[in-house]
């Protein structure tokens, strides 16, 4: 998969049915999902009282600074300039791969070791680097394990999720000539002995930004596992790819929305490591890098903030709850969404940084059950934000996301749609299409199997049962609103 393939209809339909029928992996999927939910669940119940209250915080926080972004990018440089940092910016995934191209090139770098940073996904940078010449080397235990099998990640937080702990140690045994284990400390240890040997040497590191504080032109860095402060300390270059929306106005601000990332994304209060860098290293300092380069990224993040709706996705913070609670994601895993960010914020972003023409079937990898916006940490209107992009995908919206001209819809599709539209909008047709439903759903489940569409349709679910006496209680509950 490259970042800006176009893909067709049987592309996606090919890879979810490859996905629904992998058992192993649905099964990883689902026991991953529920104990994230649960932790989540249980530590906000536990320890955060006023949760509803810090997500409102959050989402001003974020607000505040989108609404004047420009001036708070300006403060940031200024700031960060001042700290010893040299400060770029990059309108396009390419701008930005040169940009450490030249770096590297420059410092006589062949080896760059990575922190965590799903940007340098969304750019392609292992495949720029690897044509170049230059290894892009994984040091995240989840990106490791993912570049090992020649994968991309399959989750925003928890890049190897699919995978279970015996497919691991597979993994392990083949590509690193380890002994076969299973047990977590074990495969941990193989893991850090690989990356110690990687870790000696090295000039150059890379992250990403959780946090850029425009106030005190640092940034902040969320992470387990220790591997990004390797990256980030122990080089003589370190480069930080950050998106713009990754600005925030102040400290304070910064902690509130950390506090809402770590239990949204792992369920725990606070994580390992909070790396907050102010510079490069000073005279008297004895460890950090000599020269520290922040790549302050666009890649069409403006034409979002420019909209009036789609604005609000900036806010995003990457916790990846709404993929933890997504009934579709755990059904059929990132890969399936064919593209950088999956679940229900990559349905909303992925066609507005790639264009709807490359990505307009992300948009029906949802079933607008709502949860992902009762769980985003800084209160995203997720499915509401779904809906409007369907609409541009089927060309009844407003036209203002990249590609929509040359989106290509289904006129069965549209035709489907128009009717259902009319059954639902007709009170006497709707309730005349339940009361057949009762009847007709049971035989479904018969003859289905042989009907167009509908055999594929049921090639994975089972028929929903529809009580005979369904429109009766609609027919009632009208009754009672309208009194």
């Amino acid at each position: 998969m490259t970042h800006t393939t176009t893909h067709s209809d049987q592309d996606y339909e090919k890879v979810i049915t490859e996905k629904l029928g992998d058992a192993q992996l649905r099964t990883n999927l689902r026991s991953a999902m529920d104990t994230l939910i649960h932790k989540r669940r249980d530590l906000l119940s536990s320890r955060y009282p006023q949760w509803e209250r810090l997500r409102e915080m959050g989402k001003n926080a974020k607000l505040k600074v989108l609404a004047q972004l420009d001036m708070y990018l300006q403060r940031f440089e200024e700031n960060a300039t001042r700290n010893g940092f040299v400060v770029h910016y990059a309108s396009t995934a390419k701008e930005a791969n040169d940009i450490i191209y030249d770096l590297a090139k420059q410092k006589g770098v062949d080896r760059i070791l990575k922190g965590k940073s799903m940007a340098s996904e969304e750019i392609g940078l292992n495949q720029y680097m690897h044509e170049k010449g230059i290894v892009a080397k994984e040091t995240d235990l989840g990106e490791l394990i993912i570049q090992l099998i020649d994968e991309h990640p399959v989750h925003i937080v928890v890049p190897a999720i699919h995978k279970n702990r015996h497919q691991v140690g597979q993994i392990f045994q083949e590509k690193l000539g380890a002994p076969l284990e299973s047990e977590p400390e074990k495969l941990n240890g193989i893991a850090r002995k690989h990356m110690r040997g990687e870790f000696e040497g090295f000039k150059m590191g890379l992250s990403g930004v959780n946090f850029a504080i425009a106030n005190e032109g640092a940034i902040w860095l969320v992470e387990n596992e220790g591997n990004g402060r390797m990256c980030t300390t122990a080089c003589d270059i370190h480069v930080a790819i950050c998106g713009i929306e990754k600005m925030v106005e102040s400290f304070e601000d910064a902690a509130i929305l950390n506090n809402l990332l770590c239990p949204s994304a792992v369920g725990v209060p606070i994580t390992c490591y909070q790396n907050i860098i102010t510079g490069p290293r000073q005279e008297d300092e004895l460890d950090g890098p000599k020269e520290v380069h922040i790549i302050l990224l666009d890649h069409n993040r403006s034409n979002i903030l420019a909209d009036e709706k789609y604005y609000r996705a900036l806010s995003c913070i990457r916790c990846g709850t709404c993929l933890n609670h997504c009934p579709v994601y755990d059904k059929i895993g990132g890969h399936a969404y064919l593209a950088t960010y999956p679940g229900p914020i990559g349905v909303v972003i992925t066609p507005q940084l790639f264009g709807l023409d490359n990505y307009a079937h992300i948009a029906n990898l949802c079933s607008l059950c709502g949860r992902c916006g009762e769980v985003c940490p800084v209160k995203i209107p997720l499915p509401e934000l779904i809906r409007d992009l369907r609409a541009e995908k089927s060309h009844e919206g407003r036209g203002v996301v990249r590609g929509y001209k040359d989106t290509q819809h289904s006129k069965l599709e549209e035709l489907s749609m128009r009717a259902f539209a009319k059954l639902a909008c007709n009170g006497g047709l709707w309730r005349t299409f339940l009361k057949l439903s009762g009847w007709v759903a049971p035989l479904g489940k018969w003859v289905g199997v042989y009907t167009p569409v509908l055999k594929h349709w049921l090639k994975h679910r089972e028929m929903p049962v529809v009580h005979a006496n369904l429109h009766a209680q609609v027919k009632a509950l009208e009754g009672v609103v309208y009194e």
